[in-house]
This record gives C-alpha cells, structure tokens and sequence, in this order.
C-alpha cells in the first residue's frame, strides 16, 4: 500500500514537533498496518506501545476521548434492513402527532407539555422499535424501556398510529381527572398497563435502570429467571446527566459488566435553559467519564451527508474545525442558516474549498448522526451484541428538530407549547405531510388507514418482535404466606429477665422467612454496608452475599463462624456505602412481579435518618412504579441511637413516609407488633398483590418484650395502627388519663402510668399506636365517606371508636416530631397533648436525650397531671409538686430552638 498521503504530514506536524520528518515515518508505518491487517491490529499495537512506555517509568495519562466524529467508520456499517421509505414516513407522522397533542392541548387548556425533545430524539427510538426491543413472549423475557419523561408525547403518537391509544385519549393529554386522558409523563401509578418504570424525575431513572441491570443478573444466576439475551435500555439527555444519580453508579455499571445494559443520550446540546456546556463539548465529557468507568463508547455525531466532505479532507481540517467549534455554537449553527454555517463553520480557505460547489440548502442538510437511521442502527447493533460490559451511545441531535424558527434549536424551544401558521407550513413541508394548508390551524392527528402498507409493516415488526411496548403486567403469581403462628417466637415475649431490640426481632423474623418452602428463595435481603450494625453478619454465611464474580479470595475472618462470604448463587445484596444504590436494588426486585413476571420479597434496612430523607425520590418513585415490599429504618427514632447525633437521629422518617400514599408505615414497640405487621403485609402483598409497600422502623435497644395480649381484635387493631395495650385498675372517682404511645418509647409511658398511679393517685389506660399515619388515613377516609353520605350511617373512625368511651384527657408521646402525632389530632374525642421530639438532635445517653427533648417517663406524668389541672379535675399545686419532685427545669430551653 502507499505511504500517508503528505496533506497527512502537514496535519501530524506542529510547532512543538522538533521532528516532523520521524512523526512522518511513524505514521507511515502505522498507515500500513491499517491498510494490509486492519484497524483492530494497529490499536493492539499502539495499546502495546502505551504499556511499554510505561513500564519504562513515562506514566503520562493518555487521552480518553477520540476525535469529534462517529465510533463506527461507514465501511464498518451494518447494512439497515427493512423499507426505509415506510419508516420515514412513519416517523414523520409520529412527530407530527407527538406535536399536535400539546398544541391541541395549548389551545383549550393551560396543562402545557413537552414538544423539542422528542424532535430531536425520534429517529432514536423509532429505529429500536423497528428493529431492536422485544416483547415479553414466550420466545423472549423482553427487553426493559426506559423512556426519558419529556419524550412520552412521542411514544403516545406511535401508540396512537399502532391503535393501542384513540384520538380522544391524545386530546386528552394530561387531563387524567376525568378518567379518559393519558399521563404528563411515565406514570405507572396512572398507566399501570402502559408505563414500567417513573423516569421523569431527572437522574432516578439512570441509576435505576443500572440497579435493573444488575438484577437481572441475579435473577439469573439464582435460578429464578431467564433473563440472558434481554437487555435494559434506558433513555436520557445530556442535561441530564449533570444529575448526580445519573452518573453515580456508573461505575458499579462497568465494574460488574453490566452487558445487558445500553443508556442511550440524547446529545442535542441543549438543556431547560439554554446550551449544556456552551463553552465547552458534552459529547468528549462524557466520552471520557464513561470509558473511564468501563463503558463501551459509541458516539453517533454525523450522518451520512457529511461523508463526501470527510473524503475530500486530506489534510484533517475538517476533524480539527470539528473539535474546535463550541457547543454553543453548534446550536447556533441550527439556529440559522445553510449560509450563516459556510461562513461561521468553513470559515477558513481551506474549509470553503470543501464546500466550493455546494449550495447553502446543500449545507444546511448536512445531518446528525442522531437523525441518520442507518447510525442509529449500526450504533444499536454494536450495543445489541456488547459482551463483557456495558454500552452508552453518544447521540448528537438539534432539539426541536423540524419545528422551524424560532423552534428549532432555540434557547426557550423546551417549554414552547405553540407553533405560528408558518411553523407548522416549514414542519409539514419539511416531513412531506398530507394537510391542506386549510387544516393547519386545526393541527389534525394524522392516521395510517386499516390496511394500508404502513400499518402493516409496524404491525409486522413488532410481531416479529413479540409484541407492543411499552407495556406493563399488573399482576403475577399469587403466593401463599405464612400464618400468624409460624412467628410464634415473637409473640410469646422475651420472657423473665431477657431483652431484646426491634432489629433483631426483625432478624429472627428474616430467618424464619429464609426457611419457608414457598418464600424463602424469594427473600431478597439489601443493606447498605450496614450489616454488622444491624446484628445481620450471620446472614453472609447462612445465604452468602451475591456476587457474579464469587469470591476470588480468602476473607480476612476466615476463621470466624460468620464470616464474609459473597457467592455466584449468594442471596444477600451488600451494596457497600450507597442508600441510592440499595433502594434501586430494592425498586428492581419490589417491581420484579411485573417486569420479570416473578414475585420477590426485598428487604431493605438502612439507617432511618438516611432512608426518606436521603433517598425520598426513590421512594416517591417507588409508590409510583407500584413496588411491593418492605423498607425498615433502623436505628430510628431521635433519641435512641445515643452518642450519633445530630446528623443521624432521625426524628421524622415515619411523615416523610406519610406523604407516599401507597406506603404503609409503623412504628412497632414489640416483637408481637412486628410479626402481625409484616405478616399481613405478606398476605396483602403476595397473596391479594396490592400495589403497596412497607416503612417499618425498627430500635437498636433492647428491652423486655411482654407476650400478644389476648383478644379476637389485638391482630386487627394492631394492623389498624392503635389497640388497648392494658387498661388500668382503677378505683371509683380515681382521676383518668388515656396515654397513648409508640416504638421505643412507649416504654416511658408505661413507665408513666405507674408514676401517675404511685405518686399522684391518677389511673391511666395504655394505647399502643404502631401507626399514627394508618389511624389518620382510616379517619380521613371515613370523615369523606360521611360528608358525602349524610343520610346514612356515619362510620365512625377507629381511633375516635376506641377513645370514645375512655375517660379523661389524652397524651401522646413518641420519638418523632408532634406533627406525625397530629395527624389523628381532628378525630380524638377528648382534650389531646403531644410529646414529640422536635428539633435537631445531638449526641448523649438515651436518657440524657429523653429529658432534653422532654418525652421521657417524668415529662408524660407531668402533662398529664397538667391536662387533667385545665380541666379542672385536679390542682395547679400538684403540677408545681410534679416539677419539683422530678428536678424538671422551668427555664429550660426549648429544644426546637436549641
């Protein structure tokens, strides 16, 4: 073969080359090497040069970008099957729809939505429904979806033209209330047969489609399901991987070769407000970060118009202009004109040579990759067939593609909601359309007839691919649970002179599960590198923590009864520091009844306080995607994980938890409480599938645990969220007070009752309340029933039920703020005072902690004694005498401003 050309001498050549004539002759080599053995061969030689370089002491970093064009040269191409003249078409009418559902909607309601970013990113996912994503069938377990939220217009309009949604549900596009329209976005709580997975919350969905990934694997190599050959493609733009949650596990992505894993990036360079990185170019930073972390880099940069131009450069310009122009003035670039680019772009004489004989139209068609289908194809191919880790491709795009000026590629086009007469005549035009210009303004959607070739061939492909997506399977297996009794350890108590804490009550009840014949292989287990501190190390040798790789080496406690043991068939999640990380292991195995079609049963304990205030995102999207299972914060409560502070004691998981409305929450006191607790969420969840999950919190201190108490309704009641815990001896004309309380310390209110009985002559009954958020819920429920219901019945709410007949005022006491408690204040049928713990915590004693925060034995009695003085049922004076006796500070600061 001939030497380099020497237009390639002058490009290899710079100022700082003290020796162009050996840079020549290295790269002449190099050249033959290309030109008789191939491209493979001469990067294994420059990979053997880099290491012997560095094995002789030069540890210079290398680059890791590669220049601004395409991954895959035009010779490596695929060749793209199917009739591009239909797809065409076919895409076009599905922009044109994608549009018209939010002008539509513009022009009668102000609901707003979303049209520049499916623009751009059309092409993407019209050539992977064509040819690439598959159906679950029985054939295939289907390949997973992840929709980037601001593009569901687009996936609506192809579901419109395929017959799967009608034109009334398009023109009722984010107008859900009346119970005919379609969601803002992928919504599964409101599209449950449609939409998998919640995307829209920038980042969660990238850091859930990773976790989804890996759990496939293990799905797999447990023995539970096939998922080999499916793979998880998940969608996103470039602005949005400024999110954290975007990039943070990607690591972990490339570290556990994650091969059935594709993200695919909208490169439009633009985000909300304007450029992503106008000074700079987002498509090498996220080369570099990706391949830094393992990833197989595809970039997807030009389209096919470019390459006449690519072989008439010799000499490089064209790549180095490439690398030079800013993405801001990329955008521009669409923003303009065919004229404005030959003179902003070729703007030296050896660039507008390229381009001597083109025309401005000819040069304003030069085209992305991201909207070239035979790039987007071959990119798709490579990622399809990815061995031995995972595939991001870097697609380059102009947001709001097609939407004419000022739409295309402006600054504001993300949140324009109109197009002018003129817009839509340069869309229509641009796309071949058949509308009248008459119809314009009436933005008409636009429909394949029955029969007719386009309908058949995206019936056709998506036969050939098993079926519609996205869809989603509502329901699965229905499994059996275990009964009441199988917890039996739990519900006889402690007994004399033992002690216990809530965590590992739980523990004990996880172990049981792990035997069950029918749920035991279905357990999956998550903590966050917190195993040790939960009491829950016995678990790695007992099932052993999961790991693709096995374990390659001999652990350190080798020696030890319960030492670390990770295996290929391990059953444990141990996701090191990272509480995203196990709530994404958790979402993937809590939703893996619908999109695997296998029931599991995740457990995912954590820190409370880094539980819904770290990761309340996730847990919102969680409820969304209709997860089943349990989450425990452990250690909770502001006042039991003594010494911590501030930053750790959690004081307001169980309201953050509240706000989700399929989460159902407690906060047991003891091991009784628990078991009925997840027993009845096992039934509701496994056996009747509810779309509902667990917040249980669960204490590190021990203390003695009494047996059940006896009655048909205990079970119930404690379900319900309240139940008479013990009622008090009390003589006749004795003072009352009910008091109430729950997890850890309810202990001080019982501690109470016997003060207020001993000391002050005052009998209390004993509530124990596992739900505050249960009891309010019930009641507002019935308070809604009976206001629209007037001539019947009035349902009366449990809580108001059981306090009803109870004398004298009530005191609630609990670890958590007073507005947890609060929620149920509307339906208590007597005077009502709060103890609660607001305010920041810090570090001391338990005890310490409890005086400060004045929810201890001594500040119960003192409220209670002070409720029954304002209504006159006792003395002033012995609310002065209570304060003295317990050494109880009037000055004291408030803790909520301390």
């Amino acid at each position: 073969m001939s030497a380099i050309p020497s237009e390639v001498f002058r490009y290899a050549a710079d100022p700082d080359d003290h020796d162009p004539q050996e840079t020549a002759e290295w790269l002449d080599a190099l050249h033959g090497v290309i030109s008789n053995v191939g491209r493979e061969r001469a990067h294994y030689l420059i990979e053997k040069q880099i290491a012997f370089a560095r094995m002789h002491g030069e540890h210079l970093p290398f680059s890791a970008t590669t220049p601004y064009i395409n991954t895959i040269p035009a010779g490596d191409q695929p060749r793209l099957p199917g009739d591009q003249a239909l797809e065409h078409r076919i895409r076009a009418y599905t922009r044109w729809n994608a549009a018209a559902m939010v002008l539509r909607a513009a022009r009668e309601t102000n609901v707003g939505g979303h049209i520049a970013s499916f623009a751009s990113a059309a092409t993407l996912y019209d050539v992977g429904f064509n040819h690439f994503w598959r159906a679950p069938s029985e054939q295939h377990g289907g390949d997973l979806l992840y929709v980037q939220g601001h593009a569901a217009t687009g996936i609506y309009a192809r579901a419109f033209l395929l017959g799967r949604l009608s034109a009334p549900q398009l023109d009722n596009y984010r107008q859900e209330v009346g119970g005919n329209g379609i969601s803002s976005y992928p919504h599964p709580w409101l599209m449950p047969d449609f939409w998998q997975f919640a995307t829209v919350s920038m980042g969660l969905g990238a850091i859930m489609s990773i976790y989804q990934a890996r759990f496939m694997k293990y799905l797999q190599s447990r023995g539970i399901a096939k998922t080999e050959g499916r793979k998880v493609w998940f969608f996103l733009g470039d602005g949005e991987m400024d999110e954290p949650e975007s990039r943070g596990a990607l690591g972990m992505a490339g570290r556990e070769r994650l091969d059935n894993l594709v993200f695919v990036i909208n490169c439009n360079l633009q985000r909300l407000d304007g450029p992503v990185r106008g000074n700079g170019k987002i498509i090498q930073e996220l080369e570099s970060e990706f391949r830094g972390a393992g990833w197989d880099v595809i970039k997807v940069i030009w389209g096919s118009r470019w390459e006449p131009l690519f072989a008439r450069d010799h000499s490089g310009a064209l790549m180095r202009r490439m690398m030079e122009v800013v993405d801001g003035e990329y955008q521009t670039y669409k923003a303009e004109s065919g004229a404005y680019v030959r003179e902003h772009f070729f703007n030296t004489p050896e660039l507008k040579a390229l381009v001597a004989d083109w025309s401005d139209a000819d040069i304003w068609n030069l085209d992305r990759g991201g909207h070239d289908p035979q790039k987007v194809y071959a990119a798709y191919s490579r990622a399809q067939n990815a061995k031995g880790r995972p595939t991001v491709i870097l697609a380059k795009t102009i947001k709001g593609y097609g939407m004419g000026e000022p739409g295309q590629a402006s600054n504001a086009n993300h949140q324009q909601k109109k197009m002018e007469l003129e817009q839509l005549k340069t869309f229509r035009d641009q796309f071949s359309l058949p509308i009248a210009d008459d119809q314009l303004a009436d933005v008409p959607y636009l429909a394949f007839e029955e029969g007719s070739r386009e309908l058949e061939y995206m019936r056709a492909r998506r036969s050939e691919l098993g079926g519609y997506l996205p869809s989603r399977r509502q329901k699965a297996q229905s499994l059996p649970v275990p009964a009441l009794q199988a917890f039996e350890p739990m519900l006889k108590g402690t007994g004399e002179g033992r002690t216990m804490s809530t965590t590992m009550a739980f523990v004990r009840i996880l172990g049981i599960l792990l035997k069950d014949p029918v749920l035991g292989q279905r357990v999956v287990p998550i903590v966050p590198d917190e195993s040790r501190t939960f009491g829950m190390e016995g678990l790695f040798r007992q099932i052993g923590i999961w790991s693709q790789d096995g374990q390659k080496y001999v652990p350190e406690d080798a020696r030890q009864l319960m030492f670390y043991k990770e295996s290929e068939s391990g059953q444990f999640l141990e996701e090191g520091i990272s509480e995203a990380g196990g709530m994404c292991d958790w979402i993937a195995a809590a939703t893996s009844y619908s999109t695997h079609g296998e029931p599991m049963l995740p457990f995912f304990i954590f820190y409370s306080m880094f539980g819904f205030q770290r990761i309340g995102d996730l847990a919102w999207a969680a409820g969304d995607m209709r997860s089943r299972g349990f989450l425990l914060g452990g250690i909770s409560g502001r006042t039991t994980i003594n010494g911590e502070g501030l930053q750790h004691e959690d004081g307001h998981s169980l309201l953050a938890a509240a706000a989700v409305p399929n989460c159902i929450s407690y906060d047991p006191t003891f091991n009784y409480e628990l078991a009925v607790i997840i027993q009845d969420g096992l039934r509701r969840m496994l056996t009747d599938q509810e779309d509902i999950y667990y917040y249980l919190t669960v204490m590190n201190e021990n203390y003695a645990h009494p047996p059940m108490p006896p009655g048909e309704t205990v079970a119930s009641d404690i379900v319900k969220g309240m139940y008479a815990f013990r009622k008090a001896d009390a003589q006749a004309g004795m003072p009352r007070v009910q008091l109430l309380g729950a997890g850890t310390i309810f202990n001080e209110v019982i501690a109470a009752a016997e003060l207020l009985k001993q000391d002050w002559g005052v009998a209390a009954d004993l509530w124990s309340v596992p739900s505050f958020t249960q009891l309010a819920r019930e009641a507002q429920a019935a308070q809604r029933h009976n206001m629209l219901h007037p001539a019947e019945a009035q349902r009366v709410p449990h809580v108001t039920k059981l306090l009803d007949d109870a004398p004298g005022p009530v005191i609630a006491a609990t670890d958590y703020i007073r507005a947890l408690v609060n929620q149920i204040h509307p339906f208590v049928p007597r005077r009502f005072v709060v103890l609660g713990t607001d305010g920041y915590g810090r570090s001391d004693t338990r005890a310490a902690l409890r005086h400060f925060f004045e929810v201890d034995r001594f500040w119960v009695t003192l409220a209670a004694l002070n409720a029954l003085a304002d209504e006159g049922v006792l003395d002033r004076r012995l609310v002065k005498a209570a304060i003295d006796k317990y050494g109880l500070d009037p000055s004291k600061a408030n803790p909520m401003t301390v």
